[in-house]
């Protein structure tokens, strides 16, 4: 699934292409949209606001309507210069937002939806979104009350998932950064400190914000993705199991994460 960083990416190459602009041609080729009639109510409409706030991608256009959008597993964005072959096949796309320059398209999207502005603000699925990672000024305190206000016993590493607690830590960053901050992804959340659970947030922000803005996740991997190889800093092979609801699997050293 795409974490918040490819989103926040998704949308900073957006945002000089639309934001402040009419799209030349909005297409929803897409059977399901067919009945939406999207490209006559979006029609002539400049784009006020293109929007991430976790794994969330807001196009905000004038007269109070929004398109959201979450990938979930499938879904990706991708910007065209114009003429350029694109990513994936056209039947595969459900957006396309033309300018004169270049193309924007969601293809596979299974969360692709117009909103009026007031409904994203009470929708319950946005309204429960904890803090988002890569915000501006990251909101710690909200971060660690919905954190306490958990279950105790759940395991820390699958809190980190859950976009009510905070918004935009996916697996990867979430093995990478407990990593990271020497905290066992296992251990029951009522037993990570404050200081250990921000610690953990501060070692996603820079690393998820430089990919924002280079779209690179290239940086070597400590653990993620990395089971039975040693581990970098103390050697022990690096473990891996399934965790939570979703047996997401969990990349760790048991060596070394307390």
């Amino acid at each position: 699934m795409p974490e918040g960083d490819t989103i926040h990416y998704a949308a900073n190459r957006m945002r000089p292409l639309l934001e402040g602009r009419v799209p030349e041609e909005i297409v929803a080729p897409q059977a399901r949209h067919r009945l939406d009639r999207w490209p006559q109510r979006l029609g002539g409409r400049a784009v006020r606001s293109v929007d991430a706030h976790g794994k969330h991608l807001f196009l905000r256009f004038e007269g109070d309507l929004t398109l959201h959008s979450h990938l979930r597993m499938t879904g990706v964005w991708g910007v065209y210069e114009r003429g350029r072959r694109w990513g994936r096949s056209r039947r595969r796309a459900w957006l396309v937002l033309r300018t004169p320059s270049h193309e924007v398209v969601e293809f596979d999207g299974p969360v692709l939806e117009l909103l009026t502005e007031s409904r994203t603000r009470f929708d319950r699925r946005l309204a429960s979104l904890g803090p988002d990672v890569l915000a501006e000024e990251f909101d710690a305190p909200r971060f660690l009350r919905r954190l306490r206000e958990d279950d105790p016993t759940r395991g820390f590493g699958d809190a980190l998932l859950d976009q009510r607690t905070i918004a935009g830590i996916g697996n990867l960053w979430k093995a990478e950064t407990c990593w990271e901050a020497g905290v066992d992804p296992w251990r029951p959340t009522g037993s990570v400190s404050d200081e250990e659970a921000l610690a953990v947030v501060a070692a996603a922000r820079p690393r998820m914000l430089e990919s924002a803005t280079t779209g690179h996740q290239a940086r070597e991997r400590s653990v993620y993705d990395r089971a039975g190889m040693p581990c970098p800093r103390c050697g022990t092979p690096v473990a891996a199991r399934g965790q939570g609801d979703d047996n997401r699997t969990t990349f760790w050293c048991p060596g070394c994460q307390r």
